[in-house]
């Protein structure tokens, strides 16, 4: 599985955790704005749907394999693109966690599994594809609206809340250590509620209509430094 080569005719993405919902509508939105796009997937053999997009995509859509989870394969990854150049890096992968989402029924093991993959792994993915952004592009992470600390009214759905707060407070260290002066944009995006396998049917918004705001927002041209925003681009507290 190789990536696209570089292409400066188009603008150019990586998105991590592709194989299907946001990321997925990621990859097909960027693809048909015309952007060169490079999908990850932990197991791209059996993403079907991706494999799906990547044969209509006119080739604007190639496919890696990576587990965020494994820095062994982290490392490959990195390896692997090293001759790349991107103008985003969408990291996207993340879990729910347990259905109980209880503080008091918890295990070590699935705060331990949940922080790890929702917080952890992306800062530690950033970090090695960093040197593969372009001067003046972006790197975004999925956040949530629920891992804002002043804006949690209401409680419940404690566990993906805090792993959600975790991953935002590790990005802005990763801001203040990694990125410094350099001339890039990092986005904390909260994609609204919507109507995947983790939002639920209920949710208001489809992929399709979170995704082409995700897109808006980004090719508009974000000025250097750190946001926490919408798929609309409205800021949201910390």
């Amino acid at each position: 599985m190789v990536a696209i080569s570089p292409n400066r005719e188009r603008k150019t993405a990586i998105i991590i955790g592709a194989s299907r919902g946001l990321g997925l509508g990621l990859a097909r939105e960027f693809a048909r704005r015309g952007w060169q796009v490079t999908a990850t997937a932990r197991d791209a053999s059996s993403a079907k749907e991706l494999a799906a997009t990547i044969a209509a995509s006119d080739e604007k859509i190639a496919v890696e394999q990576v587990d965020i989870n494994l820095p062994d394969r982290i490392a490959a990854l990195a390896s692997r693109l090293a001759l790349c150049r991107f103008d985003l890096i969408f990291i996207n992968a993340g879990v729910a966690g347990p259905e109980h989402q209880s503080v008091d029924a918890v295990t070590p093991e699935e705060i331990g599994a949940l922080v790890y993959t929702n917080a952890v792994a992306p800062i530690r993915i950033a970090r090695r594809l960093l040197p593969l952004l372009n001067d003046g592009g972006t790197i975004a992470f999925m956040s949530s609206q629920m891992g804002s600390v002043a804006e949690n009214d209401s409680g419940g759905i404690e566990l993906y809340r805090a792993s959600k707060a975790a991953l935002n407070s590790l990005t802005r260290s990763f801001v203040a250590t990694d990125i410094k002066d350099r001339p890039v944009a990092v986005l904390t995006m909260h994609p609204g509620w919507v109507r995947t396998d983790m939002g639920g049917p209920n949710a208001p918004l489809s992929v399709a209509q979170s995704v082409a705001g995700i897109a808006d927002v980004i090719e508009v041209g974000q000025k250097p430094g750190h946001r926490f925003i919408d798929y609309q681009g409205a800021e949201l507290s910390w």
